[in-house]
């Protein structure tokens, strides 16, 4: 069991319903579709370089991250952050808080709610 989290580069949106259509939108362009690989934005490169060096993402190991290496999750201006739901609250926090200082939205799926 995970607890989800995405994260985007652009506009933060004026309010849930639109960060939904937000992420719908990016969730399909960029993380649904096996057809086109499109590499992970620089920003979005460096927010997931800062997660896992706080919180390694050790594919043999990971007590953290629900599917390690947290940059395969990655595509374009969007990264899915799948966490292992003993540390999701810990883990979620320093992720919405690490977006705002990168500049990035962050945006819960299950709660259809913006962060922070």
């Amino acid at each position: 069991m995970s607890y989800d989290l995405a994260v985007w580069d652009g506009e933060r949106p004026l309010d849930d319903h639109q960060a939904g259509s937000v992420y719908d939108e990016l969730y399909a362009r960029y993380l649904e579709s096996d057809d086109v690989v499109v590499p992970p934005a620089p920003r979005i490169v460096a927010y997931v370089e800062a997660l896992v060096g706080r919180y390694p993402d050790d594919t043999d190991d990971s007590v953290v991250w629900a599917s390690p290496p947290v940059i395969d999750e990655a595509s374009g201006p969007i990264v899915y952050l799948l966490m292992s739901y003993s540390k999701a609250e810990e883990v979620s926090q320093y992720a919405a808080s690490s977006a705002r200082e990168h500049g990035l939205v962050c945006f819960d799926p299950q709660r259809e709610c913006l962060l922070p």
